[in-house]
This record gives structure tokens, sequence and C-alpha cells, in this order.
């Protein structure tokens, strides 16, 4: 098969797919690149970064497939998908458990100002008696979003003994007794809001999510609260959220998703001592990337 492989995806997975298929790598390529990198291919494989529009679809008349290497699919036009009757695959489970695990990366970071301790101990000065933290544990952890990431997430504040509650945007009764199950508490976001020591984000950007988390949100929350961000940076409010850090209403951010995301993009909350910025790497870990791998090259070759 032909096969346009548009994003880094785990080498060995490529290697494998070369020994019986015609595979093209462009990673990240512009609009443009896309058009004609795709044009007679008959499978896509994509992760974040790039933008699959019905313009790039309508240059590939011979798709027949869409491998999503990962969760979200804000990134591709799926009516379009639909109307060239493309098969389209999410590999969104492998990710999820390098994510969940990365929100506490995040939370504990925060909550024992590792990055300061690092900063001043670099310079020589050992500071001690001057820094503290909080504990995760006994802490009400909310979670916007109990799709896969945010379940698992909870599964693990559970592990971490915390109270675990958190919402979804079409409730139902066997789901929150799944979730109960697991020791989660599905609740209205407004209370998610309201009672969380620790806020984490794995919400799908669309449009009743942009700007999810905005100033009414921020003012609902509990002073100090720490936000972690995961999902989409449109989830959140950036102007918004940099008032409460500086105001101390938020006590401190994680962010692994932004707004502006790409290289020489400089997030508007780099300045400020209280935030933890990373490039989009929740789902990068070798172990995870090399399993979604693995599920890729099993969706190409049934």
């Amino acid at each position: 098969m032909n096969i346009l492989i548009a994003s880094p995806i785990y080498s060995g997975a490529i290697e494998k797919l070369r020994e019986n298929h015609d595979v093209i790598c462009a990673f990240d390529g512009s609009q443009e690149e896309l058009c004609s990198t795709i044009a007679d291919r008959e499978v896509l494989v994509f992760r974040s970064g790039i933008q699959v529009t019905a313009d790039v679809l309508s240059c590939a008349p011979n798709l027949r497939l869409i491998v999503r290497a990962g969760s979200g699919i804000d990134n591709i036009d799926v009516a379009q998908v639909e109307k060239q009757q493309i098969k389209l695959i999410r590999v969104a489970e492998p990710g999820a458990k390098a994510v969940a695990e990365m929100s506490f990366a995040l939370m504990l970071a925060l909550s024992r100002n590792l990055m300061e301790a690092d900063r001043l101990l670099r310079q020589g000065h050992w500071a001690k008696h001057e820094l503290t933290g909080h504990l995760l544990n006994g802490k009400v952890l909310g979670i916007l979003g109990l799709g896969s990431i945010g379940t698992l997430t909870g599964e693990r504040g559970v592990a971490w003994g915390m109270d675990v509650l958190g919402c979804v945007g079409n409730p139902t009764q066997e789901k929150a007794d799944g979730l109960a199950a697991k020791g989660i508490r599905l609740c209205e976001m407004s209370e998610v809001l309201r009672m969380s020591d620790y806020l984490s984000i794995s919400v799908p950007l669309n449009s009743n999510t942009r700007n999810l988390i905005d100033s009414e949100a921020i003012a609902v929350m509990k002073p100090g609260v720490c936000l972690v961000n995961l999902a989409r940076g449109g989830v959140v409010d950036e102007v918004a959220l940099y008032q409460a850090l500086i105001s101390g209403h938020i006590s401190g951010a994680g962010m692994d998703v932004h707004a502006d995301e790409g290289e020489g993009k400089i997030s508007p909350l780099a300045e400020l001592p209280n935030t933890i910025l990373t490039p989009h790497i929740g789902a990068s870990t070798i172990d995870s990337q090399r399993e979604i791998g693995k599920i890729v090259i099993d969706a190409i070759e049934s």
C-alpha cells in the first residue's frame, strides 16, 4: 500500500511498514506539502501538529484509511472524511496512559516547587529551610473530561489517596456507576471547579470547550487551586489564566498544550515563576509510542 506518515511515530514501526509497503515520511509539513505528498497515498498516519483539512483530503482520491496516532481529532475535517468514505482509526489508549502520568508529574512539580528548588541549587543556594510545598494525598482532584485520559488520571488520583471527582459532557447513570466503582464521583462542572484543589483538564477541543476555562470559570475555583492542562491549548483562556496566576487565585499552572504552538512560539505565561511549560509531550514516552506503532501496523495490515 502507499502510505504517508505525516508526523513522527516510533521508528521501528516505520521500518516494519517499509518491508511491505511504499512509505513516504513527510513530518509536520505545510498544507501545500501535504497536498503534494498525499496525492497517490492510500493510508495517512499522523499525530497532532498538522491540519488534515478538507483541501488536503480532496487531494487524495485513493485514500482509504486514516490512522490518528493519538487521541484528539480536532485537527482533522471529520465531515470530509465521512464524505470520502475513508476509514478513521484513533489510537488513544497507549498515549492516554502517558498523559495521565504526566499530569501527576506536573502536579507534583508544582506542589513541591521543584523548578525553583532546582534553579536555586544550581546557583549554589541551599534553600532547604526556605522552600515548602503541599501533599497530593488528601486533596481534591477535579477532572474536566472523564474520557480515557481523564479516567486514567482519576484512577491514579485514587491510588494517591486523593478525593477524585469529575464531569463529562453527557452524564448518565451508567457512566456514574462505572466511575464510582473506580472511586471517582461524577459531578456537575460547577462543583468540580468549586471543590478542586488540583484541576486536571482532559476534554477535547471543539466549539463547546473552546475557552472553557475563562475568567468566569476561574472565579468559581477555590483560591490557591493548581491547574494542569494536557488537553488542548484552546480550552484555556491564557489571558484569564495569566491574570489569575498573577493574583494568586490560581497558585500554579502546568501547561503541556498552548493556544499557539510550534518552533519559535513563546507562551504569554513564560515570564511567570509559578508555571511549568512543556512542548506538548504528554504522550511522548518511548513505551507509549512503541505501543502506538504496533497498533498502527496492525491497523494497516488488517
